[in-house]
């Protein structure tokens, strides 16, 4: 790995709160910046629930200055660290790396009943932006702080070749309009002269306007015979320019881009691999494997030879890279520097889920080669195995409450954060029989919603989750369950919701436990508490307990015949931190005060779709202007509707067209036309809602 930004690149962070680190922060921070800076590899903060172990991070990342990757187990936690780090750090470059699937049915075969199962996905678009903008972000400042979730171990194109495609233009440049064209096809840009969308670009006459694919504004090049003359970034919707530069930098469509030379030589290299296969298979008598990976595989050697591309084709980048075989593949930390910073967010739960990774991939693609579905060299388009991630690692900070034995051994130092900022103690624990425990958590839920509070429950499985949540609806209370089968950013809304007063309990399974911020709750209700196992584990309590901890009379509900091992751990442990707390108290007059958090969508950075249509009020004083952009934002979202045959979306998309259109009868027919000429294209929707790749809620719930 080397440093890719230019020199002179941004490099210093800026660190903005209307705070100071108080409670045990400014010790936490502290001893980690020093860790860092005498170059420890690995550190571990261990630091309670609202502790602010985020703050503490966003101060380390500040003081030591260095290209960042903060690690987090799943895309709704990555959301919310990345809407807060945005919101400390609004100078510098925070982006948001998770998987682009809404969607996703990877390939496989299933030898017992031969079935055979194609990969199927459905790619968010916005995703896919903000992920290029991540590695456009580290090819050109040093100010980067990436929010990922595991989907960083996975293949991309290496870097440096993906470097060597950019494109510069700079006015007064000599750059021939052709080589240009030529230059930004082998990017994987797309020619289409009757719109500019993302990914794409249009030639008219001496100006060639590109939408690059992490950005929403698109860029004009206008030529003078072979001289670059100006350079523009515009609306794409509207054509309005909204600045003007002396230089540019285009970076490639995709992050897997090749040149033809290699090309041909992955090619050549293919079919030897086939050719070699095909002996071993015949062999051993397998002619039907050996006739389906032939006729297969030359399939997709016609197609790249014609269009430079085949479906699957990330299964041939072993030979498209020039990778030996069983060799590291390329992913997102290759593009970091050497000296680069990870932090790993719920590190007992986010090692573990890297650690597998690979061998669930594996085990799915062994079969595939097997069966004659793909070549051997399938094998290495994986992700990382957790030795080739941690030979990744420079220096390393874990974050949790409740680190894992494998962090506290292999670091230098544990630094603890117990104190909150505001007081606040560790929740009280009552543990109550199990029988008649629904009844009486309906009595305790009344009590607590009465005093405006929200209340959480975690149940041990999906259907009990859902069965509770309806019953509780039945008894008039304002219930919703969460679980996995829930759409990210649909859990994300939830939460915000529960927040907000539109439910006042959520009952869920393991996703109440790490990361999640809700100051509102000040009751959580664990059934069957004394079922041992991975939901109820000691670490698992522990977290689930600190879901009370930010609420100044935060209480914790145990339902439980026995008190297991792990009960006691937890309480036991939750006790001891208490009294450190309640000490820190006494000795400093603090007052335990509940934290006072903003309600915002904590996708408001990293999410500008959704899936279903907002509801606009034609009646509004909405200026003209914008009403005409909102017209056609809406056409283009229900001819989209319409193409993926989501008919009921595409017909309330067109009464909104009609009530708008009505209130710009009287709009003059002139100012209409002139609109309508440069707004018929698509482009980023700041009014709208669109699909954006995923799926219509109502085919979902079918």
């Amino acid at each position: 790995m080397t440093s890719f930004a230019p020199p002179g690149a941004p490099s210093e962070f800026h660190l903005r709160a209307g705070f100071q680190p108080t409670g045990d922060q400014p010790q936490a921070i502290e001893q980690l910046v020093e860790g860092v800076v005498r170059g420890d590899r690995y550190q571990t903060l261990l630091g309670v629930t609202g502790s602010g172990k985020t703050f503490t991070m966003a101060n380390v990342i500040a003081q030591t200055a260095r290209p960042t990757l903060v690690l987090a187990h799943n895309k709704t936690l990555a959301a919310q660290l990345c809407s807060e780090l945005k919101e400390f750090f609004p100078e510098n470059a925070v982006e948001y790396f998770v998987s682009y699937y809404d969607y996703y049915q990877p390939e496989a075969y299933i030898p017992r009943s031969d079935t055979y199962i194609a990969k199927d996905a459905d790619i968010n678009e916005e995703i896919d932006k903000l992920r290029h903008a991540a590695t456009r972000s580290l090819f050109t400042r040093r100010d980067v702080v990436i929010v990922a979730s595991v989907s960083c171990i996975y293949g991309l194109g290496e870097p440096a070749e993906y470097q060597q495609f950019v494109l510069h233009f700079r006015r007064g440049q000599r750059f021939d309009r052709g080589e240009a064209i030529r230059r930004m096809v082998s990017m994987q840009y797309e020619r289409n002269d009757m719109n500019v969308i993302r990914g794409k670009f249009r030639l008219r006459g001496d100006s060639l306007t590109i939408l690059p694919s992490y950005e929403e504004l698109a860029v004009r090049i206008d030529f003078f015979g072979d001289e670059v003359e100006r350079i523009v970034e515009l609306d794409p919707l509207t054509g309005e320019i909204v600045a003007e530069r002396e230089a540019i930098d285009i970076f490639p469509a995709k992050h897997f881009v090749t040149t033809k030379d290699r090309l041909l030589e992955a090619i050549g290299g293919i079919e030897a691999e086939l050719a070699a296969q095909l002996e071993v298979l015949r062999g051993k008598g397998r002619i039907l494997e050996a006739a389906r990976l032939e006729e297969r595989t030359h399939y997709d050697i016609e197609s790249m030879r014609e269009t430079g591309y085949c479906a699957g084709i990330e299964n041939y980048s072993r030979h498209l890279q020039g990778r030996e075989p069983g060799s590291t593949p390329w992913c997102l930390l290759d593009y970091f520097p050497d000296d680069w910073l990870l932090i790993v967010d719920e590190s007992h739960i986010t090692l573990p889920q890297v650690q597998g990774q690979y061998f669930g991939d594996r085990a799915r693609k062994e079969t595939l080669v097997e069966f004659g579905f793909r070549l051997p060299s399938a094998l290495d388009n994986r992700p990382l195995t957790f030795e080739e991630f941690d030979q990744h690692i420079n220096q390393a900070v874990f974050v949790s409450a409740t680190p894992a034995d494998y962090e506290i051994q292999r670091s230098t130092r544990v630094v603890q954060q117990v104190i909150r900022p505001t007081g606040l103690l560790d929740p009280e624990i009552e543990v109550r029989p199990t029988k008649n425990q629904v009844d009486d958590l309906m009595e305790e839920i009344r009590r607590v919603v009465d005093r405006g509070q929200r209340v959480l429950v975690t149940t041990l499985t999906k259907k009990m989750a859902e069965d509770l949540a309806d019953y509780l609806k039945e008894m008039g209370i304002k219930t919703h369950y969460l679980h996995s089968e829930i759409e990210t950013l649909d859990r994300v809304e939830i939460l915000r919701d529960l927040r907000l007063g539109v439910y006042d309990v959520v009952v869920g399974i393991n996703l109440l436990r790490e990361g999640l911020d809700l100051p509102e709750v000040s009751l959580v209700c664990i059934l069957d508490a004394d079922k041992e196992g991975y939901l109820r584990s000691n670490r698992s309590l522990i977290q689930t307990i600190g879901r009370a901890a930010r609420h100044a009379e935060g209480r914790v509900i145990m339902y439980a015949d026995t008190v297991t091992g792990s009960m006691q751990t937890a309480i036991d442990e939750t006790y001891r931190r208490r009294k450190i707390q309640e000490e820190h108290n006494r000795e400093h007059g603090i007052e335990p005060a509940g934290i006072i958090k903003a309600i915002r969508d904590i996708t408001d950075h990293v999410r500008q779709v959704a899936e279903e249509p907002a509801a606009y009020d034609a009646r509004g004083d909405l200026p003209k202007d914008e009403a005409l952009r909102l017209v056609k934002e809406l056409e283009s979202q229900m001819k989209a509707a319409s193409k993926a045959l989501e008919f009921e979306k595409a017909a309330a998309l067109r009464d909104q067209i009609v009530e708008l259109r009505r209130t710009l009868v009287g709009s003059d027919a002139e100012e209409l036309s002139a609109f309508a000429a440069v707004a018929g294209r698509s482009g980023p929707l700041r009014y709208g809602r669109s699909q954006a790749g995923g799926r219509d809620r109502r085919r979902r719930q079918k």
